[in-house]
């Protein structure tokens, strides 16, 4: 007799997005889930599991009914379902009915160029696009660019109604779950099946497009939740579900780092404040009992740099990540002063991976290190995250010796690296080669195995025969107790080609200049051996306005359309 067994629900079963989705209302149905604050009326609206859930099962049933939206299958994407967003529980139901449901969700970027937002739609070939109320004038502008290929509007607000709009056909997101049932049997799909679709930020060209499945976002998800077996810190805190952690990095963005994934399994309270201001996010903190939340370092810069930081009870705050750019020394040291109790860390990313592969995390023979020694390893870029391969390597493809001098190219290969930018082969075989994705990002390694991201190879400033490492110029600058932040680029130069040009925002009310940057630069880099001289910047130009990207990154291609502003402010300095 033949004994049926059942290898899909035991050895296939698939690693799924529904499984992180089903797991808080299985375990606390009744609990608050979700709690977003409107940024803009200051409103707020709280959401249990349960709640949640039957309004993701509203949701999927609008998709599969009313909208059509048809599934897919391995290596054949399902509909893509666009979303122009914040950080809200609507988001956050489209982050889990759209791929749970079979479809690829593609959250846009809202701070691209409107060049590149539509370059996206129709690239993608988005059939749906879920938007907030506050995005419809955009939407409008670029409406007859998008609609030969969108065939649906869905408008998001917490006002009920439709606005008069020359967008159709436009359906109003409330009135269109709530017509729905809500329960939902969902598919039993393959781990394959394509979840995300996102788009780089094109500083160097058109955006390019990446898939991500189902298993890769569930392995991302599982690896970087095992870092608090690793991370062996003893001034770190666990708290494990009671974790109350805040969504700053939007949902646009590179799946705000992972967020919505990890922190929907693990079933924590998040918070979600729609977008960052300082005044929101403070107190959101204070009210919601915040523990932890994702940053890049120029929002850092804002709360330091806020008036209204010692208006806020901050002492629930433990952990800040820092990523999308090097965490500076200075201001971390800053900021773990202006609110005592919290520590910050580097991490590293980017959207090909989903995006986390590296952390700044302590090794436990650490543990009884001086504070100061220990602040200097969480501001390297870190650690690889387990379950990923990650190496620096010469041109010739092999490693480079942990000297922590040697610089060289940061190559990844692991599970959740993407497979190949969507409907992109050449752009493709540019990045995957001998077996390792290439970042194009330049680093060195240092003896106990910490990467230190330099430069990215297209912001190298080449001097003379040597290159000039900017991120270890901007680090150290942004030591100085009277540096805000800052960044350096290279002019051109007659004898050496290019030469360092630092742009400094100083602390408020700083009144230092160029020399005494200059000076700080010599004690602090020169005579501790961090630097050499011919890395001193030959201009300094002091200014608020330092251009970012869309994710808070110095915007290095702006600065060079912008040059000769900067230099003109530096020659200024020197000649006054």
């Amino acid at each position: 007799m033949e004994v049926k067994t059942y290898p899909e629900f035991s050895v296939n079963y698939p690693l799924l997005l529904t499984t992180f989705m089903k797991r808080p209302v299985s375990m606390y149905p009744d609990d608050v889930g979700l709690v977003y604050r409107n940024p803009d009326t200051a409103e707020y609206f709280r959401f249990t599991w349960r709640q949640w859930y039957k309004r993701t099962c509203r949701l999927a049933n609008a998709l599969r009914g009313p909208l059509e939206v048809k599934p897919g299958k391995p290596k054949e994407p399902g509909d893509r379902i666009a979303t122009m967003a914040l950080n809200h529980h609507y988001h956050m139901e489209l982050y889990y009915g759209v791929p749970c449901s079979g479809a690829v969700l593609h959250p846009i970027n809202m701070r691209l160029s409107l060049e590149h937002i539509i370059y996206t739609i129709n690239h993608s070939e988005d059939k749906i696009i879920f938007f907030d109320d506050i995005f419809l004038p955009m939407l409008e502008n670029i409406y007859g660019q998008i609609k030969d290929t969108v065939e649906k509007f869905v408008y998001i607000s917490d006002k009920p109604g439709l606005p008069k709009t020359k967008i159709k056909p436009l359906y109003e997101y409330e009135k269109l779950i709530m017509d729905q049932p809500p329960d939902y049997e969902w598919p039993h799909l393959h781990e394959d099946n394509y979840a995300t679709l996102c788009y780089t930020t094109g500083t160097t060209g058109l955006p390019k497009g990446v898939m991500f499945t189902h298993r890769q976002l569930y392995l991302l998800t599982l690896h970087s939740a095992q870092l608090v077996n690793f991370s062996t810190d003893p001034e770190a805190v666990y708290l494990g579900e009671n974790a109350v952690p805040m969504i700053n990095t939007p949902l646009f963005h590179i799946h705000a780092w992972g967020a919505p994934f990890r922190s929907v399994f693990a079933a924590n309270k998040i918070v979600l404040p729609g977008r960052f201001t300082v005044e929101g996010f403070l107190e959101l903190v204070e009210k919601e009992k915040v523990t932890s939340a994702g940053v890049v370092p120029t929002v850092l810069a804002m709360l330091v740099e806020s008036d209204a930081l010692e208006k806020y009870d901050l002492s629930s705050l433990r952990v800040l990540g820092v990523g999308g750019g090097a965490l500076p020394l200075g201001l971390k040291l800053k900021a773990e002063k202006m609110i005592p109790g919290f520590s910050a860390g580097s991490g590293y990313g980017m959207t090909e991976t989903a995006p986390t592969t590296i952390a700044a995390y302590v090794k436990r023979f650490m543990w009884d290190w001086p504070k100061e020694k220990l602040d200097e390893v969480k501001v390297k870029t870190g650690l690889p995250l387990p379950g990923l391969e990650v190496q620096v390597v010469d041109e010739k493809g092999e490693p480079v010796p942990p000297d922590n001098e040697t610089l060289g190219e940061i190559v990844i290969r692991g599970p959740w690296v993407m497979e190949q930018y969507y409907k992109a082969p050449d752009k493709t075989a540019e990045v995957w080669y001998d077996g390792w994705f290439h970042t194009g990002d330049v680093a060195k390694v240092d003896e106990y195995g910490y990467i230190t991201i330099a430069d990215r190879v297209s912001d190298m400033i080449r001097s003379g025969a040597e290159m000039v490492p900017t991120v270890l110029l901007e680090n150290l600058t942004a030591t100085a107790e009277f540096v805000l932040e800052a960044t350096y680029v290279g002019v051109p130069d007659e004898i050496w080609g290019q030469r360092p040009m630092a742009i400094v925002n100083l602390v408020p009310d700083a009144t230092e200049t160029e020399e005494d940057i200059i000076k700080w630069l010599k004690e602090e880099g020169v005579e501790k051996g961090r630097i050499t001289t011919w890395m001193l910047p030959d201009y300094i130009a002091i200014t608020k306005e330092i251009p970012k990207t869309s994710v808070g990154k110095f915007n290095k291609r702006e600065i060079a359309k912008n040059l000769q502003k900067f230099m003109d402010i530096a020659k200024k300095m020197k000649d006054s």
